[in-house]
């Protein structure tokens, strides 16, 4: 099982990836919304925002997102890391709900460039 040190690196490497993209990519990187992380096996959020074409963790919680974010993602420790590392399809996991995604139409339409 991750530890929560893991999955806070994982999250700086999602980070550095978005940063890294190009073209209609890093358009849709370059969103700027509140975001929350739930690690569902480890019981931990991390909260912060997705900005300046990168994600910025502000505050790690134990328990569920006291607060709705506009992006909201909700996964084990271990598929975060698998989906950062590409071992993890993304689609196949949110289609099989090992991924819980929420976030408005919009920001959908935007964040599936990504995916």
């Amino acid at each position: 099982m991750a530890t929560i040190e893991e999955c806070r690196a994982a999250l700086d490497r999602l980070s550095a990836k978005l940063r890294g993209t190009e073209g209609d990519l890093r358009a849709a990187a370059a969103l700027d919304r509140s975001v929350s992380c739930h690690l569902t096996d480890l019981d931990v959020t991390f909260t912060g925002r997705m900005a300046d074409g990168g994600i910025q963790v502000h505050e790690t919680r134990t328990g569920p997102p006291r607060e709705k974010a506009q992006i909201r993602l909700a996964l084990t420790g271990d598929d975060l890391i698998a989906l950062v590392d590409g071992d993890l399809n993304f689609a196949h996991a949110w289609g099989s709900g090992r991924v819980r995604l929420t976030a408005g139409f919009r920001d959908l339409l935007h964040l599936r460039k990504l995916l």
